[in-house]
């Protein structure tokens, strides 16, 4: 069994184990151990086969005294296979509520977030991938799961055996396969009480739906991961013709215009798109009723916006293009940085440059972001003009604004960062002193 996990490693994975001296020279695997049956055995088969490992186990504490005798399992366990540990607490429930997000969710955040931690310390010396424990029944359970929601077909692809850093490599191997090496090799193990309550959707397809399937086909398990398999091997080529619709539609990563394609020349309306707009969206946290509303809304409901499960990302309707945008943890952007120097004369110039009249500046210069009601009077002009009409006419849309910083001085905007300084403190044939401010 572990010579299949070999084959499976080298062949899906692309790690290549070849043994010098009972040693694999160099290549480091971080192992995330529970102390399940499941992420015990990946620990032993991957020491087994030669890897250096090293352990990474997760205290939740949602579990009480549960909790503290797994960690408890899992240091004598590496103690006794000379493996080293690192633990990390994490109050889970505290995670949970303060993000308003299930607990599971935020398990799952806390737990790979640490993960990456210890992998780009590892990195320096090479590759580190993360090993996770996941195997063939994991993998159709998360194959019905995506059905059950209503997946496209990354979903039908499953878990990927090898992505971004993260490998799987019992995919290949059964529960019963790891139950049955584990009692070979007279390792125990620790069992998580919750596993055995229907709450969880998983647990209800483990306990209840995937008995059923067995009982109509006792090679179920084996075929829903074939299909994964048939699927993932065929995304690559699903992936040209979504690249090549893109392309067409003039898709990029943050715009997604809404006209047809002639990939579907008979379609009415926009239905066409609803499979490109999938996949645009694809990994963002937005459910399939958010998708058809973005596609329903009509040119009127600009400035309409739809916010990720997780408030990563916003999706603003722009006119005729829906426009996507990473959201920071804070309200807005680290201000930028300006750069001050005193100059003779006016040189270099762009957007990230404004000269002024420095004997005009009588007041300390501050950056803050750009406020309701705000005003300033744009450069060549002699009337004031809110800065937000003003960057109207230069087609912003309602999120670009509100990223949108302005320098003052005192209680003037002397600068709308980026676009155009005010006419009141430009430099003048009577100007004494020029002061250069750059934008970082």
């Amino acid at each position: 069994m572990v010579n299949k996990v070999r084959k499976y490693i080298e062949r899906e994975i692309g790690l290549k184990v070849s043994l010098k001296d009972g040693d694999l020279e160099g290549t480091c695997v971080l192992v995330a151990l529970s102390g399940g049956s499941d992420s015990t055995a990946l620990l032993l088969i991957m020491k087994e086969l030669g890897f250096t490992v090293k352990a990474l186990h997760c205290n939740f504490h949602l579990r009480g005294e549960e909790s503290d005798r797994d960690q408890a399992f899992v240091e004598e366990l590496c103690r006794q296979q000379q493996v080293p540990l690192s633990v990390r607490h994490f109050q889970t429930e505290e995670e949970a509520k303060r993000r308003g997000i299930s607990i599971e969710m935020a398990a799952r955040d806390l737990r790979y977030a640490w993960f990456r931690e210890e992998q780009a310390k590892q990195m320096v010396n090479g590759q580190c991938p993360i090993a996770v424990a996941h195997h063939c029944d994991d993998q159709a359970e998360t194959l019905l799961l995506n059905l059950l929601r209503g997946t496209g077909l990354r979903g039908l692809a499953g878990m990927q055996p090898n992505h971004d850093g993260i490998i799987r490599p019992l995919l290949c191997l059964s529960r019963e396969e790891i139950l049955e090496y584990l009692r070979q090799k007279g390792q125990s193990y620790v069992t998580d009480s919750t596993n055995s309550e229907r709450i969880a959707q998983r647990n209800q397809v483990r306990l209840d739906l995937i008995p059923l399937l067995r009982e109509i086909n006792p090679a179920a398990i084996d075929h829903l991961c074939r299909a994964c398999d048939n699927v993932r091997q065929s995304l690559p080529y699903y992936k040209k013709g979504i690249e090549a619709a893109f392309h067409e539609l003039g898709v990029t990563v943050e715009r997604f215009p809404l006209k047809k394609s002639s990939y579907c020349s008979d379609c009415s309306e926009y239905s066409n798109l609803s499979p490109l707009l999938h996949e645009w969206l694809a990994g963002k946290g937005f459910n399939r009723a958010q998708e058809e509303e973005m596609l329903r809304a009509p040119e009127s409901a600009v400035g309409k916006m739809w916010h990720s499960t997780d408030n990563d990302y916003t999706i603003l309707h722009d006119r005729k293009a829906l426009i996507q945008f990473k959201i920071h943890n804070s309200e807005f952007e680290e201000l930028p940085q300006l750069e001050y120097e005193t100059v003779a004369s006016i040189g270099e110039t762009g957007p990230d440059i404004a000269y002024f009249d420095a004997d005009l500046l009588t007041a300390p210069i501050e950056v803050r972001p750009v406020r309701e009601g705000d005003a300033f009077v744009p450069f060549g002009m002699k009337g004031r003009k809110l800065v937000s009409d003003y960057l109207t006419d230069r087609k912003m849309n309602r999120l670009e604004k509100g990223r949108q910083f302005v320098a003052t001085c005192g209680d003037d905007i002397i600068w709308l960062i980026g676009h155009r300084s005010d006419n009141r403190y430009r430099v003048t044939e009577s100007t004494k002193r020029i002061l250069k401010i750059c934008k970082q």
